[in-house]
């Protein structure tokens, strides 16, 4: 049986931890959509159109274009899995902290989806810290954050944070 996965997220930005768990998707999945949620009151720092754009790139320079597709939306997630015709749902845990939030919203899903299962993996250890909020405020604060995420991520991520400091009338 051919099985397609939903890995939903906002990734603002995709980190490699995100990419590492992709792959790791589709190694179980015979396709995987990366879901990327509009999600406004998160406040992200990139557009839905942009977050799909970089994503799509790194499926693209990891040759997993075959087997990964990207695609944004709005609403339950549950719905879009539908959508997808997707029976999974690939969530990522980085520690035990992240269990409970997960547990809930896997019953959640559960409950309106019963036909849809939600199935948990552990990014690489080098990865287990890197979240996207963080690389964030790490990156906003002229921190190094190369090492977390591509080259033109990284890029883009500087350019966003020089523009939103321009319109602050926070640059010299």
């Amino acid at each position: 049986m051919e099985i397609t996965a939903v890995y939903p997220g906002t990734f603002d930005p995709i980190t490699k931890g995100h990419l590492d768990l992709i792959k790791r998707a589709s190694y179980l999945c015979a396709h995987v959509v990366v879901g990327v949620a509009s999600n406004p009151k998160k406040k992200p720092l990139f557009s839905l159109e942009e977050r799909v754009a970089m994503i799509q790139r790194e499926v693209a320079e990891q040759n997993l274009t075959s087997q990964v597709t990207v695609k944004g939306f709005e609403g339950l997630l549950v719905d879009f899995a539908r959508e997808q015709n997707a029976k999974v749902l690939i969530r990522g845990m980085r520690a035990v902290s992240d269990f409970e939030f997960e547990f809930q919203l896997a019953s959640m899903n559960r409950s309106l989806a019963p036909d849809v299962e939600s199935v948990f993996l552990m990014p690489g250890e080098s990865f287990s810290f890197i979240s996207s909020p963080l690389v964030k405020e790490v990156a906003i604060l002229n921190g190094d954050v190369s090492r977390f995420v591509a080259p033109h991520v990284l890029e883009a991520m500087k350019h966003k944070i020089v523009q939103i400091r321009a319109e602050r009338g926070l640059l010299n």
